[in-house]
């Protein structure tokens, strides 16, 4: 991790890295999620004549899930569709969801949480979800690391992801930081770009076992295999006061 540090800061010639915040991801980072979510996606858009493949629902994992959703209208039908409509497709993709079994939380997590939080590190997380049950299931899963005004949802900003302005907020809410005084943990190639839209050190836990070059060309700093892989990995002492 010392090496791309250093790279990191040569990069955007910032003098130091001294992280006050830690900014996860939801989906695929604190929960086994990704599986059940490119199921639902995958049964929702067939009511709506779209065909959404698991791998597009991983590759567009992160994304504001209307976005999405217009996104694809627009390719496979040619047509815009106004925010209402995608919407509404959007809440059958919930529903689906919703009706499967809870996703776990992904091993590592917890513990990683605990690592942060023990040496004064803000912990936040930036979703594109805006799914209340979701909210209030991180809040009852991860409340002894994250309280609710850390977490920044798909109704905080206007720009979702693959835009900077999801972590821009999360920089806001820890705090009105530097983009040098938080990392962000990412699964998805497109809260990667992100991450890196913002100028912040930006790790990828490779979840869903995407080939490591669709991350690294989106700018990545460093990428883990696992959540585990990054718990173990994760020591204070290679960032604090670089």
């Amino acid at each position: 991790m010392n090496k791309a540090i250093e790279e990191y800061l040569n990069k955007h010639g910032f003098e130091a890295f001294c992280p006050k915040a830690v900014l996860f991801d939801m989906d695929g980072v604190l929960y086994n999620s990704m599986p059940n979510h490119a199921i639902a996606w995958q049964q929702s858009m067939a009511q709506f004549g779209i065909n959404m493949t698991h791998e597009q629902a991983y590759a567009t994992e992160g994304q504001r899930g209307i976005d999405t959703i217009k996104q694809m209208v627009q390719e496979q039908q040619g047509r815009r569709i106004y925010t209402k409509t995608a919407q509404r497709m959007y809440d059958v993709k919930t529903h689906i969801f919703h009706q499967m079994a809870e996703p776990p939380v992904m091993p590592g997590a917890k513990e990683l949480m605990e690592k942060i939080s023990s040496v004064g590190i803000t912990i936040c997380v930036v979703t594109g979800s805006g799914q209340r049950p979701l909210i209030q299931r991180l809040l009852r899963d991860f409340g002894q690391y994250l309280k609710q005004e850390y977490i920044v949802t798909a109704y905080d900003v206007k720009k979702g992801k693959p835009f900077p302005d999801p972590y821009l907020m999360g920089l806001e809410k820890a705090g009105m930081l530097k983009p040098w005084e938080a990392i962000v943990v990412e699964n998805a190639p497109l809260g990667v770009q992100a991450g890196v839209a913002a100028n912040i050190f930006t790790i990828c836990v490779n979840t869903g076992k995407l080939p490591e070059n669709v991350f690294q060309e989106k700018g990545v700093n460093i990428i883990y295999d696992s959540m585990l892989s990054l718990c173990e990995a994760w020591d204070p002492d290679c960032f604090m006061n670089k």
